[in-house]
């Protein structure tokens, strides 16, 4: 008697094939989940998983550059295009100059000494 309880409790187990396959799926959703964390942290840009807004520029200065920027929860992506754009100037607020070893200067209107 012993020998056929067994058995049965076998056959009962056995029912579905695929019973074990339902638990892959979620170990490879928490691997993929893993893997995107891990890029976005390779590629230093933690901040895409945060709520804070961030700027990134793609391919600068070239052709092909996309400008990628995230405020909040939406994430925006702007490509470079040809079109030129006129806009009046209310006012101006500064002056931005280049030194000779190439880093950039911004003089605030009325000479920078921080009061108008």
């Amino acid at each position: 008697m012993k020998y056929m309880n067994r058995r049965t409790e076998a056959v009962d187990e056995d029912e579905d094939p695929l019973s074990g396959v339902a638990n892959l799926f979620d170990a490879a959703m928490v691997f993929a989940l893993g893997l995107m964390v891990m890029l976005l942290v390779y590629m230093s840009v933690p901040e895409l998983l945060t709520q804070s807004d961030v700027t990134i520029v793609k391919n600068p200065g070239t052709p092909e550059m996309q400008v990628i920027v995230k405020h909040g929860e939406k994430i925006e992506a702007l490509n470079l295009t040809e079109e030129e754009v006129e806009v009046e100037i209310s006012k101006v607020i500064g002056v931005i100059g280049k030194t000779p070893d190439g880093a950039m200067v911004y003089v605030p209107e009325g000479g920078g000494g921080g009061q108008e």
